[in-house]
């Protein structure tokens, strides 16, 4: 077993999963991917990890609807969540800004296009 904390990163975009991933293993991080949130559900269930990074825009189930469903359980909720929003999703649907991702129970947001050294920060600031 390992000391190192494990991140989630979840996102439909391959390449953006993997440079995310590419920054968090630099900083020491332990790193599982995941391509939509059902997928992303599945991971959770088998190795439960200190923060998911999760895109808001996926297939077959969204960013929010996931944030929602763990930070309701009772196994799940002490999770943190990073959600990924990005401006095209506020203007795609009237329902979601960027303030969404405070009004869910996502603990933080950042909007795309990722800034990773601001990520790097909100990921520290969390499990420090």
């Amino acid at each position: 077993m390992t000391d190192k904390q494990l991140i989630l990163v979840v996102d439909d975009d391959p390449d953006l999963v993997e440079s995310i991933s590419m920054k968090l293993e630099s900083q020491n991080y332990r790193v599982d991917k995941a391509y939509d949130g059902v997928e992303a559900f599945a991971h959770i269930q088998n190795e439960k990890p200190d923060l998911v990074i999760l895109d808001v825009m996926m297939p077959r189930k969204n960013g929010y609807q996931l944030c929602d469903e763990l930070k309701k359980s009772g196994n799940y909720s002490d999770i943190v969540i990073v959600l990924l929003t990005a401006v095209a999703d506020a203007v795609a649907s009237t329902n979601y800004t960027h303030l969404d991702g405070k009004s869910t129970l996502a603990d933080d947001y950042i909007p795309k296009p990722i800034d990773l050294d601001n990520l790097m920060q909100i990921v520290h600031d969390h499990l420090e």
